[in-house]
């Protein structure tokens, strides 16, 4: 096979699974975009509910940029994260099953909108240690289908892939679900062998940033690694 018969089957390459890349990441910026206007007016709103309830809880949003968004209630803080590399779900995944990718294949690409669940206070005294969870992983193809890897409610209530669309309110469910899950779980005591010893070093900087590591323990971890990224 020639230089020429390789060049030709690049350029189809390009033509067809990097455009479709670049389309589906095209999509996924645009409705992370209507996603971060949808929170923002979501937070503004639940902050003037929230003052009426107990005007020391903090209800605060963030836009951090393009590609994340930071909203802090009460004492849980989430991030809101568009990854910027489209993926392609493994063979093993039952979603190949389905007759909606056997159909075409290409809808199996998709970008990711993760949110992570931190401490508000691992934020607030910039406890660098800390842990966050992945609390929800969405997945966004280019019919602008989604679904969303979670725990409990929020794995059920989103899981139609063949069918549903990213609209306007399932992005408010998706918001309130993620909310809801993170405010439900409360921080655990950490086992007293685990802090029962501490450096000099700790003990110096807990005058000023509390520097024992801690995070809340939702019961529940994604398998990164069944996860397959196409660069």
């Amino acid at each position: 096979m020639g230089s020429a018969q390789f060049k030709k089957e690049i350029l189809e390459l390009i033509g067809s699974k990097s455009k479709l890349k670049r389309d589906v990441f095209e999509l996924s910026k645009k409705r992370f975009k209507e996603l971060k206007t949808n929170l923002c007016n979501y937070i503004q709103q639940l902050s003037k509910e929230v003052k009426e309830i107990d005007p020391r809880l903090e209800v605060d949003y963030q836009d951090l940029g393009e590609y994340y968004a930071q909203v802090t209630i009460a004492g849980d803080t989430l991030v809101f994260s568009l990854h910027t590399n489209v993926f392609v779900f493994p063979e093993s995944s039952p979603l190949w099953t389905t007759s909606y990718l056997k159909n075409n294949e290409q809808k199996a690409y998709c970008s990711t909108i993760q949110v992570y669940n931190f401490l508000a206070d691992s934020i607030r005294f910039k406890r660098d240690t800390d842990s966050g969870y992945l609390l929800a992983r969405l997945f966004l193809n280019t019919d602008n289908h989604f679904f969303v890897e979670g725990k409990r409610e929020l794995g059920l209530m989103f899981n139609n892939f063949m069918n549903e669309e990213f609209t306007q309110e399932r992005m408010t469910d998706f918001i309130t679900a993620v909310i809801k899950h993170s405010i439900s779980f409360d921080l655990f005591v950490p086992n007293y062998e685990n802090v029962a010893a501490i450096t000099l070093g700790d003990a110096n900087k807990l005058k000023d940033n509390i520097a024992l590591k801690t995070g809340k323990r939702l019961g529940f971890q994604f398998g990164l690694s069944e996860e397959s990224e196409i660069t």
